[in-house]
């Protein structure tokens, strides 16, 4: 896809406060656990280590933990929305 397939189209830009938790979901894309049913969920193991080592302070790191969590939800419930 390039630009042109998107002509017309309002260009969407994220808040800057939700930045930070766009790019960590968007480097966990291949960091789904998967079973015989399909997606469960992210992989906590690897978002926690990547998390360590954005040397976040306490409370911002919580904060980004919610935020992924409702960005999993979120694409889960899109998974499995029925059609």
């Amino acid at each position: 896809m390039t630009e042109a397939d998107f002509a017309g189209e309002p260009a969407v830009e994220p808040w800057p406060d939700n930045l930070a938790a766009l790019l960590l979901f968007q480097y966990l894309r291949t960091q789904w656990r998967t079973g015989a049913g399909g997606p469960s969920g992210l992989d906590y193991t690897v978002l926690h280590r990547k998390m360590d080592r954005m040397g976040l302070a306490p409370d911002d790191y919580d904060q980004l933990e919610h935020d992924i969590q409702i960005m999993e939800i979120a694409a889960l419930n899109c998974i499995y929305a029925k059609t």
